[in-house]
């Protein structure tokens, strides 16, 4: 299987429901988002979600990116983030950097935007909140 096939299985996506009496979230991962025919549907309040094209190929470059960023993990593991502070710098190791933030993507969905969150590496749902 390759690296994107397995990564989609694991990438879970997770937006909160656009319906403002709703206060439910919305997940799929992202192998499920590449099937043209798939429809997300809220698991409180069932309002459908049908991805466009330029959604699901937003959500398929996102898919390589990860992909490529895990097969440089080794030069990543030698990186670090420089951040200029008041007296010098701070270096945050890559590796500390990729493990420590959420990945949001924030899309049009309709008529507003949306935060959605990816999560890649099983972790809890409640990250995000």
């Amino acid at each position: 299987m390759s690296d994107c096939a397995s990564l989609g299985k694991k990438g879970v996506i997770e937006f909160k429901c656009s319906n403002d009496d709703c206060g439910g979230y919305v997940r799929f991962t992202l192998a499920d988002a590449s099937d043209q025919e798939f429809q997300a549907v809220c698991p409180e309040c069932h309002r459908p979600y049908i991805l466009d094209e330029a959604l699901r190929n937003k959500l398929e470059r996102m898919l390589k990116l990860i992909a490529v960023i895990r097969e440089s993990e080794d030069l990543l593991g030698d990186s670090v983030i420089s951040v200029n502070v008041a007296g010098g710098s701070v270096q945050i190791p890559y590796a500390m950097m990729l493990t420590r933030l959420n990945t949001v993507i924030t899309l049009d969905l309709g008529d507003r935007k949306t935060d959605f969150h990816l999560r890649v590496e099983p972790s809890g749902a409640e990250t995000f909140r």
